[in-house]
């Protein structure tokens, strides 16, 4: 046999070897980008950023992922997915909590109060439920989930009475605080994130209801020095998602490797939630900033009913325009709580 017949045999033999192969052995290059918000400062941030190396990690170099906060604006982060525009992404719940008010289920006064309490009911029956929504109206899988640091409000005058709420402008994002700061007689204002700093130097808002550890990392107390622990809106969930279809369509093995990757990502994200809130609060003192918290006279005065009943109200409201029984809802987390039904 020649050497050319050899070689040429010898390549035939190698296909012949790799079609022989299980579907999944053959290495599955993947590139996946996955569209974030800008969140100085926070969790968010870290455990976003860490999902390219976590993966690469995890699969072998088989998924390659992109982070960018630049492709889609933050209230489309979840339609992004679900529309085919963006493979990944990690969405907000409270973004979303106008279309399904179940995302928004921390946002409704003297309920779910801190971390603790959201992992309680997380643990109890919301993720799977929620998992569930993301799934039928989203079309996406949700590989992992925390939270941000927990909201503060932060202003230009002090505000540690009801009263001071008055005709005071804030930026507020979501729905029920909105509605608590109306009855409030405050004045809730929308805003992204790059509008706030420009709008509290021009007086054209006087505060912010924002995370923490964000406030914090941009700065906002050098304009509004107060910083206020109102226990308003006080947690905001976030979810990293991948495309249902994008994922279905990957080897169950590389599946099983980024949800290993992701499960890692969920756990430190909780593990260190409490260490990154500290860093931020240690941070605002060491520049002269006192961080406030309410007295548990005037939270209690700020959740009675004249001024909780609208946000939950609009969010019953809306609750049985989406097709479930919003009090009943509220009454699953106060059993999760071991709180007493209201």
């Amino acid at each position: 046999m020649t050497t050319r017949l050899a070689a040429r045999f010898a390549a035939m033999a190698m296909v012949l070897a790799a079609l022989a192969l299980p579907a999944g052995a053959i290495a599955q290059k993947i590139d996946l980008t996955m569209g974030i918000i800008v969140s100085p400062g926070d969790a968010y941030s870290a455990m976003t950023a860490s999902v390219p190396e976590r993966v690469a990690k995890a699969t072998n170099g088989r998924v390659q992922v992109t982070v960018s906060d630049s492709l889609v604006a933050p209230a489309q982060i979840a339609s992004a997915v679900r529309d085919g525009r963006l493979p990944m992404s990690a969405a907000l719940h409270t973004y979303l909590a106008a279309d399904e008010p179940r995302m928004g289920i921390f946002n409704l006064p003297d309920l779910i109060n801190n971390i603790e309490e959201y992992q309680k009911v997380r643990d109890a029956f919301w993720a799977k439920d929620v998992a569930r929504i993301w799934d039928e109206k989203w079309g996406a899988v949700v590989l992992a989930e925390g939270a941000w640091c927990p909201t503060r409000l932060f202003s230009k005058t002090p505000i540690h009475t009801v009263d001071d709420f008055k005709n005071k402008r804030l930026r507020v994002h979501n729905p029920q605080t909105a509605a608590q700061m109306n009855a409030l007689g405050a004045k809730p204002v929308a805003m992204s994130m790059l509008e706030i700093m420009p709008a509290l130097e021009r007086g054209v808002i006087d505060g912010v209801f924002t995370s923490t550890c964000v406030g914090g990392a941009m700065e906002l107390w050098r304009i509004a020095k107060n910083v206020q622990d109102w226990g308003i809106g006080p947690i905001t969930g976030w979810a990293i998602l991948v495309n249902k279809a994008e994922w279905a369509g990957m080897a169950a093995d590389v599946r099983q490797q980024m949800q290993t990757a992701m499960d890692g990502l969920q756990k430190d994200a909780f593990g260190t939630y409490n260490a990154f809130v500290q860093a931020a609060l240690d941070n605002m003192k060491k520049h002269g900033i006192e961080p406030w918290t309410a007295p548990e006279a005037e939270r209690k005065a700020i959740n009675a009913a004249q001024y909780s009943k609208a946000a939950y109200d609009s969010w019953y409201a809306r609750a049985k325009e989406v097709g479930f029984d919003g009090p009943a809802y509220v009454s699953r987390v106060r059993a999760a709580l071991g709180k007493p039904a209201s």
